[in-house]
This record gives structure tokens, sequence and C-alpha cells, in this order.
């Protein structure tokens, strides 16, 4: 909630979440230097899927020359994404290459030779936008292919739809070595609190409460200055204690409201809503300034990189080329992570390229991260329950998960669990417990998908079943009705008796065919 004193701009939380951990945090990395905008690489390499919901449609052939904003793969349905041209060139393939996923699987995507000209193509400014219809800002938010920058990468105009009281714009950044949105903040406070100020426009909330930790204190002041030159009285800063994972929706609004969302249910239902730092930029470019997403600003991090910062980085960038354009050899082997250390992984192949959700990049050297050794029988010793965030129990949906009981580890609100891997950072067996979650989640949707599929074959054949039946019983109705209709014909010429009254129409029918055939042949 907001403070008591409306004239104070930043007030500290006086409540909790249960759980939580204090890994060190590695942010000084990365966070001392302003952003810095890398130039278009040689090829973007786009892929079709980086959104949650549908994959993109190709609008663009090989051969075509695109321009930097112009959209080359259209959302399918609602609840998609727009994917834009984030460089000039020309497209010179669509097929299937690797992207970032630990599995190093490939997927489709645009691939464009880039040239180094000024060309773009981005949509008109909307000049007035607190004066502008909801509906033509969500329509902009649409049409510049905007998702949730802070990991999820849901459409954030579907988000944005409902009103509500209030909002909340979640600049924790809780996770170790990731500072893109403190610098962003640092750089940017004045754009970013008119950005907050749209946001709160468009869902027509009373207030916006900037939920933030206390280490980042230079963040919190320029947001404070910003917001004081602003004149604002609608946005307040709302500290929160450093502790992984404050930036989880629900533990971030559990400690600015003292409130639960309850289970089930979405934010709303508390009558609030929530969005990234990052999110709000860029929306507000995409307002003001017409530019549909085409980059994002990414920590770029670790021991194994030697100039570590925040870069501003253009979609579809190939990972290997950022890293050697920040000293990382190619022949080096360094690890490295898309994501946090917590809930990020590895990638494979760096020939994969950002994405719309990628935050930070992990260039680690041997034995900087803690790689998990060969986990240890669980020793039951309860850690795990006790950071636990979302309050579940992290010990029996292992042993679910492990054994392949499925019903019982929903039963145990598995999907509550937020996979932010706290329970495995304490534990003592070093059990990667939430690759049992995920294996868990995964199958339980597979299973759901299998069986919804088998009911839709079910009803499929059980349709056809009754429609055999219906045309059965329609043709015995027609041949009924056809008998009647000879039965009263054999009436109306006094023949009571209606099988021979059809075998004497056979017998006339014969006659008749014979005599023509006598004619005929005397003829």
């Amino acid at each position: 909630m907001s403070p008591d004193n409306q004239n104070t701009i930043a007030y500290t939380t006086t409540y909790k979440f249960h759980g939580g951990i204090h890994p060190e945090e590695h942010k000084t990395l990365s966070n001392q230097t302003p952003i810095i905008d890398l130039p278009a690489p040689p090829i973007v390499v786009l892929p079709l899927n980086q959104h949650s919901g549908a994959q993109s449609l190709p609008c663009v052939a090989v051969g075509d020359s695109v321009v930097t904003g112009q959209k080359i793969a259209e959302a399918k349905g609602n609840r998609s994404a727009h994917v834009h041209a984030s460089a000039s060139g020309t497209v010179v393939a669509i097929e299937n290459r690797v992207i970032a996923h630990p599995s190093g699987q490939s997927d489709l995507c645009i691939v464009i030779e880039t040239q180094d000209n000024n060309k773009q193509h981005f949509l008109p400014p909307i000049n007035n936008p607190f004066t502008t219809s909801k509906q033509s800002l969500l329509d902009r938010i649409f049409e510049s292919g905007i998702v949730g920058l802070g990991g999820a990468a849901f459409p954030s105009h579907i988000k944005l739809m409902p009103d509500v009281d209030r909002l909340i714009i979640n600049a924790a950044e809780c996770e170790p070595y990731i500072t893109c949105d403190d610098r962003l903040m640092q750089d940017e406070a004045p754009q970013l609190i008119q950005a907050f100020e749209l946001l709160r426009h468009i869902v027509s909330a009373k207030e916006c409460i900037i939920g933030i930790e206390d280490n980042k204190p230079e963040a919190i002041a320029q947001l404070t200055s910003a917001i004081e030159t602003s004149g604002l009285t609608t946005i307040n800063i709302c500290i929160v204690p450093t502790k992984y994972p404050s930036g989880g929706e629900k533990q971030l609004i559990e400690l600015i409201t003292g409130q639960q969302v309850p289970k089930g249910q979405l934010t709303t239902s508390l009558g609030l809503v929530m969005h990234n730092v990052a999110t709000a930029f860029a929306i507000f470019e995409a307002v003001t300034l017409g530019k549909p997403l085409i980059d994002r600003v990414t920590t770029v991090t670790g021991l194994g990189c030697e100039r570590r910062g925040n870069y501003r980085i253009r979609l579809g960038t190939p990972l290997q080329w950022i890293l050697e354009q920040l000293g990382v050899p190619a022949e080096q082997k360094f690890t490295t992570i898309m994501g946090g250390p917590m809930m990020g992984f590895k990638v494979p192949n760096t020939a994969a390229s950002v994405v719309k959700s990628t935050n930070c990049l992990i260039v680690a050297e041997p034995d900087e991260l803690n790689e998990p050794s060969t986990a240890l029988p669980c020793i039951r010793c309860g850690e795990c329950a006790d950071v636990c965030p979302a309050n579940l129990l992290p010990q029996q949906l292992y042993w679910f998960a492990r054994s392949d009981e499925f019903e019982k580890a929903e039963n145990y609100n598995l999907f509550d669990c937020i996979e932010c891997g706290a329970c495995a950072y304490v534990c003592p067996s070093e059990i990667p417990l939430v690759h049992y979650y995920r294996y868990a989640k995964n199958e339980i949707v597979l299973r759901a998908k299998e069986k919804q599929q088998a009911a839709k074959a079910r009803e499929r054949f059980e349709f056809r079943e009754f429609r055999l039946k219906r045309e059965k019983a329609e043709r015995a109705e027609k041949h009924r009705k056809a008998a009647e209709a000879r039965k009263k014909a054999a009436e109306a010429k006094g023949q009571t008796n209606e099988k021979k009254a059809t075998i004497a129409e056979a017998v006339a029918r014969a006659k008749a065919r014979k005599q023509k055939k006598q004619d005929d042949q005397s003829s």
C-alpha cells in the first residue's frame, strides 16, 4: 500500500513473504557504467516464437529487402506477437536454426543479412497518448510486438486490457548478476516515470507503486528525483529488502500490499496488475516514437567476459558475435548462461541469438558458478521447505516427481512452484530439485494434451457412429415411405395386394422391354 504520508515518494515496506534466500549478488560486475549500444551484426537470426502463445507467421520471403522496424512475421491470433526486422538488409533464409534453449533445439527463424544504412520503418508517434483511447493504445502495443521483458514474454496488450485500482512496476531485479533494469532506471529515469504514468493511464489505476530492492540506491535516487521533477503525485516507490526471489510476481505483491494472490486466480482479483521496468520503457517508445520492439537492454557479465556491462542489443544478434565484440575469444570454452544463475539455463550452442526475453548473458569462468555435482540421497532435513517462497513442500514434490506420481504432485500444488531454485540452492545433497519439478509439470501437461486429444478422437468416433445410425434410420424411413406410396398407388388401381402389384409392375416393365426389342429387330 502507499505510505500514510502522501508527500513521501519513497518508503520502506514492513511486509514479508515466506522463505527466500540471500545468494551472492555479483551486481557490481556490470552496473557501474552506462548502457552502451551495440551495432548491428553481419546477420540477425530472428526466431518466430519469442513469446508466450502461438508462433508468428512469416510475411516476407527469401530475397526480400527489409528495413529496420518492418514487420516480418505476423501474430497468429490475439495471444501471439508480431516480429519486426531489427536491422535493414536482405532476407537470406527462412529456415530452422538453433535457438536459445537448454536442449539446443532448432526452430523456424528469419535470417537477415544486414546492411549499414539508417533506413527504418516506424509507426507514426502518438503525440497525445493521454487523450488517446485505450483501444488505440492497446492496438499500438500489439502492432509493436511488445511482450513482457522480465522473462515470461506474455503479450503485453493482453495484460493491459483490464482496468485496475493499482499498477505495480516490478523493479526488484532480485536475481544475482542481472542489472539491466537497474541500469535502465539510472540512465533513463525521467522517461521511465513518464512510461509508468502512461501505463497507469492505460489501466485506469489510481496509483502506481514501483517495487525496488534496497540494493539499488542510485536507481532509487534517480527515480525519486524524476518523480519530484515531474510533479506527479500518482507514483510512489516502495523499497523492499534484498532477498531472493522478491521479484517474483506474487512475492513482490505480498511485500508491497501485505496481500496474497488467491490460489488459482490472477493479480486482477486484488485489483492490481504488474509490469516490468523494461516492458514499460518499450511501450513508452512504441507510443511516443512509433518504435517496435527491435532491441533490448541486456546484461553481459561474468568473470569470463572482459568488457562487462549493460548493452542495448538488437534482437536476433547471435550470442557468439556479442561475446567476440566484448572480448571473449571464440576458442575459450566458458560456460554461457542465458538469464540468471538461479532461473537461467546453460546455452549449449552460442550460434543461438538474443530474443525478447534475453535479459542477461553470464560468461562464467570454471568454478565461478557452483555447478551441481553428483546428487546424494535426500536426508529429509527440511531446509527446502524453509526457503520455499510459495510455501510448498519441495521434498514431497521431489519424491512424487521422481516416482512419476503426478496426481499426488498436483495435489501438493506442484503448479504453484515458480521454479526459483531456492530449494536446490540450500539442498545439502545438491539434488537438482527444479529439474524434477519441470519434468513433472511437462509430463502432466503432455498427458493432459494426450487425454484431450483422445477425448476429441472419441467424440469424433461417437459422432461418426451417431451419423451412420441416423443415415441408416433415414434410409429405412425413406424406404418405408416409398413402400407406403407404392401401396397407395396399388390401392388406387384396385390392387389390394402390394406384393402382387409390385410383381405386376415388374412383369409389365419386362414385357415392355421385350416388345421394344422385338420392334427394334423387325425394323
